[in-house]
């Protein structure tokens, strides 16, 4: 196969990482294998125009995109509704497709398992349009993510604390929103600090991650607690990955899900995969079931399939 990698040098992990010693391993176990591989290093501001000029060569099998939830969002997107495959190269945060997908988390390997990896098709989804592999969210998330935004930190671990704090501040001061949701055919209103919906449903007892991205169906997480007391029980919940038994989240699950905003008096932030964005006072979200092809590891597929 032909590989193409696009490496966002600003991006996740890789903005600390030896990238010419990490290209250098990457041909050398993908060539070993019998692969073609070329290599692109580019900044932020271009990773996107670098991914679209990687989906549409015609000579490329797969599209292996290196950094952070932006850039494997990016390189989704590029990639949806084509025979042409994603690799995703982890080098985010916490990774939370690559680990949907079955992807080792140490770089190389990843790289090891891409080199004898089989091609699936999995689900992507949209909101308004956009698309997203992991999840739209709004309210308690794309406060501290903003509010994250306005801290400096220049590593993995730094984005971690920067996390943690962005969350406490949170915590004390949580947003609330009247919002109609319109999941499926029931149509609910309702005041809440939070809701996710997500690309596949969490899977238990671990990281928000999808077990199956291949499930067909979007996950609806409306967050109702509004005391700190239940809010502190919810995000101690959610870091067990306890979900299906958590008292401060309705789930739901549907195809398709409308969300308007009912409060005229301020703007409202989201976050798509992880990007903070102004959010449209109706946003309708949609699952695509198998429209993204992906090149994953062998073993995950054997099991997936047993």
């Amino acid at each position: 196969m032909h590989f193409r990698a696009v490496l966002n040098e600003e991006g996740g992990t890789l903005r600390t990482t030896d990238l010419d010693a990490l290209s250098s391993r990457m041909r050398e176990t993908l060539n070993a294998a019998g692969h073609e591989l070329e290599i692109e290093v580019t900044k932020g501001s271009k990773v996107v125009d670098t991914l679209a000029k990687a989906a549409s060569a015609r000579s490329v099998d797969v599209v292996l995109a290196g950094g952070g939830d932006g850039t494997i969002s990016a390189a989704a997107a590029a990639l949806m509704g084509k025979r042409k495959a994603l690799a995703v190269l982890p080098a985010g945060t916490m990774n939370l497709f690559a680990r949907s997908l079955g992807v080792p988390l140490a770089l190389d390997e990843a790289v090891s398992a891409f080199a004898d990896g089989e091609m699936r098709n999995v689900d992507i989804a949209t909101a308004n349009g956009r698309p997203f592999v992991h999840q739209f969210s709004i309210g308690f998330h794309a406060k501290m993510v903003k509010l994250r935004s306005k801290m400096e930190y220049a590593s993995r671990l730094g984005k971690i604390r920067a996390s943690a704090k962005a969350a406490y501040s949170t915590f004390m001061n949580p947003p609330s929103m009247d919002v109609r949701l319109t999941i499926g055919d029931a149509e609910l209103e309702t005041r809440t600090t939070g809701i996710g919906i997500t690309n596949n449903l969490f899977g238990e007892g671990h990281l928000p991650y999808a077990d199956r991205p291949d499930g067909g169906v979007l996950g609806v997480y409306v967050t109702v607690a509004e005391q700190r007391g239940e809010l502190a029980r919810f995000v101690l919940n959610m870091a067990r990955g306890r979900w299906r038994d958590n008292e401060q989240v309705e789930i739901h699950q549907a195809g398709k899900v409308t969300l308007e905003l009912l409060s005229r008096r301020k703007k409202r932030d989201c976050v798509i995969d992880g990007e903070l964005c102004a959010m449209e006072r109706k946003t309708v979200v949609e699952i695509h079931p198998g429209a993204l092809r992906v090149l994953a590891p062998r073993s995950q597929v054997e099991a997936e399939a047993a």
